[in-house]
């Protein structure tokens, strides 16, 4: 399908897992990405976080998908970074279309002894990083009168309170109050502003030993099938996690036509989570 042929994508966090995902699919559709990652490790993040390479692989695929791709490293901390990147790739492209405000972290602390770098940096990543990211990216898309779509990626602890994790309940949550302001704000511009919720994903922010003893309490030295076995539980279809793919399937549907009169929306993509004990 060519639902998105010639519209132009800023996704963040574009390195590896959901945001190289995002990349391919909306690059398999037609568009053509503009691809930021920080590439560089954080001091509270207890895995390690991409690298240049890994941008440079998510290009390679890109490229491999039919799209065309301008990458940067930039960090969603820093508005004028990603002014710069989208600026760059909208001088290649000429326009801008879609937003993917992707770019997350995971760490863990119960909250009476969180480190405050732990929570600065979570909260500066997963709350101010989406809004830096649309601050950068919506002049372009209203200066080009064609309306647009802007796909923030929570989660389902944007709707849900786990433990040990206030830091990162809390920009979950945030970003569903900013993608509520900004459909209503530009909605007279035809912009739709939605969230997605996924669950777990397979991705290395959730395959590390940090979240895999997080997750399996009580479980001395946890393995991947521990932690599996525990997520699976959650669910109400008989899945651990998710691929990234299945993530991006609704990135693309918001982006495209076919989600034309859909903003203002919360889109659980999450195995039944959310839906299990209601």
């Amino acid at each position: 399908m060519n639902r998105l042929q010639d519209k132009v994508a800023f996704i963040t966090g574009a390195a590896r897992g959901q945001g190289r995902a995002h990349a391919v699919r909306l690059a398999e559709e037609g568009a053509n990405i503009i691809a930021v990652d920080l590439c560089a490790n954080m001091a509270s993040v207890p895995y390690d976080l991409a690298t240049e390479d890994d941008l440079a692989e998510t290009a390679r695929l890109v490229d491999k998908a039919g799209g065309r791709i301008v990458t940067r490293t930039a960090d969603v901390r820093d508005l004028d970074s990603l002014r710069t990147a989208v600026d760059a790739g909208v001088a290649e492209f000429g326009r801008l279309d879609i937003v993917v405000a992707n770019a997350g972290i995971w760490s863990s602390s119960p909250f009476l002894d969180m480190p405050e770098q732990m929570y600065h940096e979570m909260i500066d990543v997963q709350m101010h990083g989406p809004y830096n990211t649309c601050r950068a990216a919506l002049p372009h898309i209203v200066d080009g009168g064609r309306g647009g779509s802007v796909i923030i990626i929570s989660s389902t602890a944007g709707m849900r309170g786990f433990p040990n994790q206030v830091h990162y309940n809390m920009g979950k949550h945030a970003v569903v109050g900013l993608m509520r302001t900004l459909a209503n704000e530009f909605a007279p511009q035809f912009i739709r502003v939605n969230t997605i919720h996924p669950s777990s994903v397979d991705t290395k922010m959730i395959q590390n030993d940090a979240i895999w003893s997080a997750f399996a309490p009580g479980v001395e030295n946890p393995t991947f099938d521990d932690f599996g076995d525990t997520f699976t539980a959650m669910n109400l279809l008989p899945v651990p996690w998710m691929e990234p793919e299945a993530i991006s399937g609704a990135v693309a549907w918001l982006a495209s036509n076919d989600a034309k009169y859909v903003t203002g929306a919360t889109i659980p993509v999450d195995a039944g989570y959310l839906g299990k004990y209601n």
